[in-house]
């Protein structure tokens, strides 16, 4: 592809910042990347969303700006995530097509799938039942991209198509506590712990299970689906079905890269959130069989360091 001009949305978040690392690293002549934070544009606001547009004049996009959360902020504000995400999605994909945009590559996420299924989940069973209705505002707007990228090629012959990570982490994450993912809030739990000389508390049972990649390995995963990758249809971006972990084992990865060596308790009157989401990545494993990811314990390692090293500004 030549003279690529491509703008990424959420672009200084944990994904963006990743991809931003990445294509810095090996820079081209015929590629312009523009990072986008809500700083530079409102994309609730639809001539927000339109000015950015016309100001970059993209030829592609990488869509990875939404409204997000863990476990226990989407329980309290479904109709928020439901209705904030539908509104950017639809404002980047109309702006895209009026703007000539050739390719956009949207984020999904593995809590989309259905709540009752069978494992290993995979691509065509997005829409076989209603999701975990935990997060099912945020939940449906997700699918709804999907449907959206079938409907743009349908009536306009545009590609546009999504990936679908796992559970992602890695530096520029969000680690609060309250409102951030499992990972980064155990990494924020294990910092104060070791700080404070007390126990370390983990929410919930520890037994539910899931599939970590770290962002770094899902940058450059992103980049080859924006270059690479055809299809309408999503295609899931795993770490393979044997990396799957539980969470009391990534707590225990979480307090060796942190040197913590005082009591870990597990606090069962927290809701541990759907049991299982395994994601089989026999789609990306039958077009790209040699991609190598990083060692859940490294990745972990480097995350706790850079939270440990930026403290001080890190998203908490």
């Amino acid at each position: 592809m030549v003279n690529m001009r491509v703008l990424v949305t959420g672009g200084s978040g944990l994904v963006g910042k990743a991809i931003q690392e990445f294509v810095e690293y090996q820079p081209s002549d015929e590629e312009t990347w523009i990072f986008l934070s809500s700083k530079d544009a409102d994309l609730l606001d639809a001539n927000a969303t339109k000015k950015i547009f016309d100001e970059h004049q993209p030829t592609h996009v990488i869509h990875l700006a939404a409204m997000v959360g863990g476990l226990f902020r989407n329980l309290k504000y479904n109709a928020d995530f439901l209705r904030n995400n539908l509104l950017i999605n639809d404002n980047v994909l109309k702006c895209s097509k009026e703007a000539g945009v050739v390719k956009v590559v949207s984020c999904l996420s593995t809590c989309i799938f259905p709540d009752k299924t069978t494992y290993p989940i995979d691509e065509t069973m997005v829409h076989n039942g209603p999701p975990h209705p935990s997060n099912k505002g945020y939940s449906y707007a997700k699918r709804m991209l999907d449907v959206m990228n079938q409907c743009y090629h349908d009536q306009y012959g545009l590609r546009y198509t999504s990936v679908i990570p796992t559970n992602v982490f890695g530096p520029h994450d969000n680690f609060s506590i309250e409102d951030g993912h499992v990972l980064p809030g155990l990494i924020h739990k294990a910092y104060l712990a070791k700080r404070d000389a007390v126990s370390l508390t983990v929410w919930g049972s520890g037994s539910p299970r899931r599939q970590f990649i770290y962002s770094r390995d899902l940058a450059k995963l992103i980049v080859w689906v924006l270059k690479n990758y055809s299809d309408i249809d999503p295609i899931i971006l795993s770490v393979d079905e044997s990396a799957e972990v539980s969470i009391k084992e990534a707590a225990e990865m979480v307090v060796k890269a942190a040197g913590f060596t005082g009591p870990v308790e597990y606090d069962t009157s927290k809701a541990d959130g759907q049991y299982k989401k395994t994601a089989s990545n026999a789609k990306l494993r039958k077009l790209l069989p040699d991609f190598v990811f990083t060692p859940m314990q490294q990745a972990v390692d480097e995350t706790v360091k850079w939270f440990a090293d930026n403290y001080d500004v890190a998203r908490k």
